[in-house]
């Protein structure tokens, strides 16, 4: 694969607690050169990245109720518009998984349709989170189903805080489950060339990573 296509399917991301301001600005100005599709930060650095890539192609993305999920749906909501007004037009939420565990879908549903509803409102998209180290596959297809029940653009398999990340095998699964409408992206524990062809090959079309630069290198010319 060329490394301009590979590159506008990466989320270049930076979403350690420490990030400091200037690892962000290197951050988007990597994204501005590669031709990434976003950068991916916190909600602290949206205005920031917005601000920095403004006139370039790279969007800004950013998290909703991150890493937990376990935040009431109207502070998720808050904070999607907060970031919004910051000028993201990408919001990866994360579900509230110990709901979507206890089979409380009406519950799961509802929070990702309250920001599925903001988002669109204003031109955005928006990625669930499943964390899949927490899920069996019967929940994972529960949780793939609700989101696009929901109205989401994305099903996103891993936070990268809960021990482990995208399996080509959990990306296949979402991928089955939602069918070719519903983007599917893997993110955390993609590290190399060889990684991001491999989630591409089981259905991704969005990566999520921070080895952007390393994997571009190995990348075809």
């Amino acid at each position: 694969m060329k490394r301009a296509t590979l590159a506008r399917m990466i989320d270049h991301t930076l979403l350690k607690p420490e990030a400091t301001p200037a690892e962000i600005e290197r951050l988007c100005a990597e994204a501005a050169e590669h031709g990434f599709a976003t950068v991916c930060v916190n909600p602290i650095y949206v205005a920031l990245a917005a601000n920095l890539l403004h006139g370039t192609p790279v969007a800004v993305c950013t998290v909703a109720g991150f890493p937990l999920g376990a935040t009431p749906t109207p502070v998720k909501r808050f904070e999607a518009l907060q970031v919004l007004d910051d000028g993201a037009t990408e919001v990866d939420m994360v579900i509230p998984i110990g709901r979507l565990k206890a089979g409380q879908h009406d519950v799961v549903r509802d929070d990702i349709y309250a920001l599925a509803q903001l988002c669109h409102e204003q031109g955005a998209l928006l990625k669930v989170i499943l964390e899949n180290a927490l899920l069996t596959d019967d929940e994972k297809v529960s949780a793939c189903r609700l989101a696009v029940e929901a109205g989401a653009d994305f099903v996103k398999t891993s936070t990268g805080f809960a021990g482990s990340g995208a399996t080509v095998a959990d990306v296949a699964l979402m991928r089955r489950t939602v069918g070719p409408e519903i983007g599917v992206k893997a993110a955390e524990g993609i590290r190399t060339y060889a990684d991001a062809l491999a989630m591409i090959a089981a259905g991704a079309n969005r990566l999520g990573t921070s080895a952007s630069l390393k994997i571009l290198e190995e990348a075809e010319e």
